[in-house]
């Protein structure tokens, strides 16, 4: 049983999709990077280079995998209890590993994250995992419409993400080119309401049958008014069209209101994910 790091992102496929495409809800995250970086090349997240492991089981399977592309947090799949009591030696022993210092897991592997490595680790972001079943309109229903955003709607767009990650502690706002591939797919959805943009929501590629809703944004001045249930619905719709047999998407567990929205619209709770940092 061992881990294998490498920087080499066709290596980690070969050894790690099939263990990816065998759980496609829980390793959602995953399998967007991976698209991402596979379409846009290594540096699509940023300037370093990203680093890839995979965990190797006593039958020679491939049963785990994570993936690191900074400024962002070490990414860990579904992992089985051992791997993660070996990736927190990996931590100090891989000089590929070096400087990594938070992780986005699963409550119970952060949990014995923390404790391998013998030290507290402070808990960043409490995150929920929701899968769609039956799709609920809003109600009451918000005023206006959602349409497919369009390349005239770049600058709104490059303001409107740029806004919510300050918001929700992102380090680096979407680029232009991740800007432009979803809205190539029709993966950005613009609300408007009297012919005014007041709410955005995107989803991601189907990759495996499964998308991911995100990110879901309303300006400060347009809340408390429907818009956001109105365009993630519209966002859910269109990711079913484009041919996601599961839509999914994380919500902030300290934004009570959001998780209800979700709720009412159809989302039911899969897992909880922390964003660990490493004392």
């Amino acid at each position: 049983m061992t881990w294998t790091f490498s920087t080499d992102l066709a290596a980690w496929l070969a050894a790690a999709r099939p263990y990816l495409a065998a759980h496609p809800v829980v390793n959602t995250s995953l399998l967007s990077v991976i698209d991402a970086l596979e379409r846009r090349g290594p540096h699509a997240y940023g300037d370093s280079e990203p680093v890839f492991g995979w965990w190797t089981g006593p039958d020679g399977t491939v049963d785990g995998a994570v993936l690191h592309t900074p400024p962002y947090p070490m990414l860990l799949g579904v992992l089985p209890p051992e791997a993660v009591r070996s990736l927190a030696g990996a931590l100090t022993a891989d000089p590929l590993l070096a400087g990594v210092t938070r992780f986005n897991a699963r409550r119970a592997d952060a949990r014995a994250l923390s404790e391998a490595w013998g030290g507290p680790g402070r808990v960043a972001e409490e995150l929920r995992l929701y899968r769609l079943g039956t799709l609920a309109a809003p109600d009451p229903a918000p005023g206006g419409r959602a349409r497919p955003a369009t390349e005239a709607d770049l600058p709104l767009l490059t303001r409107w993400t740029a806004e919510f990650s300050r918001e929700c502690g992102i380090p680096v706002a979407p680029s232009e080119a991740s800007l432009r591939d979803r809205i190539s797919y029709g993966g950005y959805l613009v609300w408007e309401d009297g012919g005014r943009p007041v709410a955005l929501a995107g989803f991601f590629r189907p990759i495996g049958s499964a998308s991911r809703i995100g990110p879901v944004y309303t300006p400060p001045a347009e809340r408390r008014r429907g818009y956001a249930a109105g365009v993630t619905h519209a966002a859910c719709a269109a990711a079913r069209g484009a041919g996601a047999a599961e839509v999914l998407l994380f919500t902030d567990l300290a934004n009570p209101t959001s998780n209800g929205v979700y709720r009412r619209l159809g989302f039911t709770p899969v897992e909880d994910r922390v964003e660990l940092v490493r004392s």
